[in-house]
């Protein structure tokens, strides 16, 4: 190592900046990619502003002595009728599904469960109206509170669980046999990054992504696929679909059955679809911008060359939902008119409310994530698991605790799980990006969103726009997402399906139990509170793709002949689904 001179003079500033950057992103490996100072902070803002409101602790101290005051009684009353209590000290929320089986109500396991749901609704009490606390703090500690819950129910344990319990005594332990074997196997599956059991029975373009189309474009980014029509004529309007860059494109091209891709294709339409190469660390440097200019606008240029002089129903999920926004708030700002309407599905161009996915932003966490992320080049799957897991920590962790490691039940995926486990990554600067614009600093919303050097407005994108949102989304709230009706000036027709993000959307006509409401917003109409809205809009039962594909029809030309795949003069680049799907 060459000694300071005045030739090489040490940088003391950039070394400092170097060994935080080091220590950072240690601490971040170390606590699951969580930032303990935000958690910190979260907890000693509570603290202080609980210690500073005696009439709080008042509430709280009588609250307590109340429960327990109620959970005697209601021992008691169980030990006196022997047998099944007309009364509960609580009872669970609808949603809240851990107790139903009635072996739960057969002393003292009444008793245990009933205790948990008493010392959650004190925590629930505790972590909300606290003045003086700041709102995100509020929501960190009450949802770590939750978890910390969750993790110790009566459910998880196998001393308390009564089907457990009597699992255990039924088969004389063989099913603790059987799930300590699962257990270890979906620790050697993890450590050795493959597939979660049972994926491989939905193998990537045998079994699911199997509809036929070719691959049009290729580039660093992406690849385009075009679909071969079922139809002797289709729509002159064609439609793109462009997928959150997040997890892989074929959620929407599942199983034949429940394929969206297929269901327009049979409708008549000629479809392309972006899928996005999972990137590496050579690919850290690649930003928003890229996936604008290389992603978007590269498709839209390749249809233009297939099918010219047609206007595009261009369609965005999730992430590339925000990103069909802020193309077509560009588009309109600079007089491009090749949009024929925008479909946007769980897509927010507000951030301001994201929902419980918000308790993992902010500065704190943000800087040590990006720490992180300068040392890998990208951010990766495994990042984001725990996080979406504990966003719904009963359905994607403890259920799976109790059926498969408790009772010894191996429950078989379906194709969506399969899907959701075949997750991806995202390049450093990109993701830094995104985090930073759209949630902490809600520049798109705000008209502070650049492209190409100058700002873009959604206000600016007068086309049609079809928009769905679902009923117990965690990612992207279906009020957050209904705030589209203030961005956008325009006709507006909005969905809300039951379901949650994904499988709100893959939600095929004839799927039992779906139910949808819509309502279309004209120009000039006055805004109509969500609430409201929910209030005063029919249920209707069914499937909201057989709605949309009218909406698509009503707003597309006369059909015609089928476009031949690829641009003219130029072979195309093999068979769907191509080969970035394939890379892992």
């Amino acid at each position: 190592m060459p000694s300071p001179s005045a030739d090489h003079p040490i940088d003391i500033q950039a070394a400092a900046r170097r060994t935080d950057q080091y220590f950072h992103a240690a601490q971040a490996r170390a606590f699951a990619s969580l930032s303990p100072a935000s958690l910190l902070l979260a907890w000693l803002d509570w603290a202080l502003h609980l210690a500073a409101s005696p009439g709080k602790q008042t509430e709280l101290l009588r609250l307590a002595y109340r429960h327990q005051l109620d959970l005697a009684l209601y021992a008691y009353e169980c030990l006196k009728v022997s047998g099944d209590p007309a009364q509960v000290c609580v009872t669970p929320p609808e949603t809240d599904r851990r107790f139903g089986d009635p072996a739960w109500c057969a002393w003292p396991f009444n008793v245990l469960h009933q205790g948990f749901l008493l010392t959650q609704s004190w925590w629930e009490d505790a972590t909300h109206d606290l003045p003086g606390t700041d709102a995100h703090h509020l929501h960190q500690v009450s949802f770590w509170a939750r978890q910390w819950l969750d993790m110790m129910s009566p459910g998880n344990q196998l001393w308390a669980n009564p089907l457990a319990l009597r699992r255990t005594a039924e088969e004389g332990g063989l099913n603790l046999l059987r799930g300590g074997g699962y257990l270890l196997e979906d620790i050697v599956r993890h450590q050795a990054a493959m597939p979660v059991a049972g994926a491989d029975k939905f193998r990537v373009g045998t079994d699911v992504a199997v509809t036929p189309g070719k691959v049009v474009l290729r580039n660093r980014l992406i690849e385009l696929i075009q679909y071969a029509p079922t139809t002797a004529t289709v729509r002159p309007e064609p439609i793109l679909l462009v997928p959150a860059w997040i997890m892989k494109y074929y959620i929407l091209d599942l199983s034949p059955h429940n394929s969206l891709i297929r269901f327009l294709r049979d409708q008549g339409h000629t479809v392309y679809c972006i899928s996005w190469k999972n990137p590496t660390d050579e690919d850290a440097a690649l930003g928003m911008d890229d996936y604008l200019r290389d992603g978007f606008f590269a498709a839209l240029d390749t249809i233009g060359r297939i099918q010219p002089e047609h206007r595009i129903h261009a369609t965005g999920y999730c992430l590339g939902g925000t990103l069909l926004s802020i193309a077509a708030a560009a588009m309109a700002r600079d007089g491009d008119a090749r949009l024929a309407s925008v479909s946007l599905f769980t897509a927010q161009v507000d951030f301001s409310e994201p929902g419980e996915i918000g308790l993992f932003i902010d500065e704190a966490q943000v800087h040590l994530l990006e720490a992180q992320m300068r040392r890998r080049g990208y951010f990766s799957a495994d990042q984001m698991a725990g996080a979406f897991q504990m966003l719904r920590s009963y359905d994607l962790l403890w259920s799976r605790v109790i059926h498969e490691y408790l009772l010894g039940e191996r429950r078989p995926i379906n194709d969506l799980m399969a899907w959701n486990a075949d997750t991806t990554r995202m390049p450093a600067r990109m993701h830094s990006q995104y985090l930073r614009r759209l949630y902490l600093d809600n520049d798109l919303s705000a008209g502070r969103y650049p492209v190409a050097g100058r700002p873009v407005a959604i206000s600016d994108i007068r086309l049609p726009v079809f928009a769905v949102g679902t009923l117990t989304d965690h990612v992207a709230p279906w009020r957050s997402v209904y705030k589209l009706h203030q961005f956008f000036p325009g006709e507006l027709s909005f969905v809300l399906t039951s379901g949650g993000h994904n499988a709100g959307i893959v939600n095929e006509p004839g799927h039992p139990r779906r139910q949808y409401r819509i309502r279309a917003r004209q120009p000039g109409d006055p805004f109509l509170p969500p609430d409201d809205w929910l209030a005063t809009t029919s249920v209707r039962d069914g499937s909201w793709w057989s709605a949309w594909a009218q909406w698509l029809a009503e707003r597309s030309g006369a059909p015609e002949a089928p476009p031949r795949p690829g641009i003219p003069g130029s072979p195309t680049l093999g068979d769907a689904p191509g080969a970035y799907v394939l890379e892992t």
